[in-house]
């Protein structure tokens, strides 16, 4: 039952595909697989040497986001564990089940296949981990679900507000869990650890994204396809702030 490997999930308007594809092929240093799905709305981003960790999703409906797949070698165990916990089916499909967090967050549950060689680190970042915004009457609760779901370590930022779960050695894909300022819906974005977060930013802005705003170890970012992610002060390789052990995910959410 347990997770073998994890996508991260660039969900963006359908008729932005290829604008997202694009723009994350060449952040990520990868290159886009041929479109699958009944609108070609799924796309695989496929490093060199590596398994793929990311994938691009046109949705067709609101702004988009991110979310996260699982990869386990027992779906129906997994998802039953998911239910159990407090998720909601929204969709049962053959061999993979999309389901719901208690405080509304998709995810995905499918078949592992072998993926296990993670990605290396591109021009000094790496996207790693997928933030989930949590309203605060949710947010415990939300946390002890997905900490209890993944089994994965649960860490303590410098910052109240965050907590992160932090995956056994070679899965590649973090989360973090984000307490809002305010009730609203829940969301979730994409975050990229850098060593050097000016240096990305200007990459970044040379591929076409735009700056938003600035947190004390994040810069939010707008990419081509109207999402906003963070730009992130740690680690690529670890995933922690490099001046301590304790972990310091210091994300930002859209917009502030």
């Amino acid at each position: 039952m347990g997770i073998r490997w994890t996508y991260a999930f660039v969900d963006r308007p359908l008729g932005r595909l290829d604008d997202a594809c694009t723009f994350w092929t060449a952040a990520t240093g990868t290159r886009r697989s041929e479109p699958r799905g009944e609108r070609g709305e799924f796309v695989t981003l496929v490093p060199d040497g590596a398994d793929p960790c990311v994938k691009v999703q046109g949705v067709v409906s609101g702004d988009g986001g991110a979310h996260l797949d699982f990869c386990v070698d027992d779906v129906e165990a997994f998802t039953e564990s998911a239910r159990e916990r407090g998720a909601g089916m929204v969709a049962a499909h053959d061999g993979w089940a999309v389901l719901r967090s208690p405080a509304g967050q998709l995810f995905c549950v499918l078949p592992w296949h072998g993926e296990s060689a993670r990605p290396p680190v591109v021009a000094g970042s790496r996207l790693d981990q997928v933030c989930l915004d949590i309203p605060p009457s949710a947010y415990e609760a939300e946390v002890a679900f997905w900490a209890g779901l993944t089994g994965w370590e649960l860490l303590a930022s410098a910052l109240p507000e965050f907590r992160a779960l932090t995956p056994p050695p070679g899965l590649p894909v973090r989360i973090l869990l984000q307490r809002l300022a305010e009730e609203r819906p829940g969301s979730a974005h994409l975050d990229i650890a850098c060593a050097d977060i000016e240096a990305s930013r200007a990459r970044h802005e040379d591929l076409g994204a735009v700056y938003v705003t600035d947190g004390p170890d994040w810069t939010v970012m707008r990419d081509p396809a109207g999402g906003t992610y963070c730009l992130t002060g740690r680690d690529p390789e670890r995933g922690r702030m490099p001046s301590s052990s304790a972990v310091r995910d210091d994300s930002s959410s859209a917009g502030r």
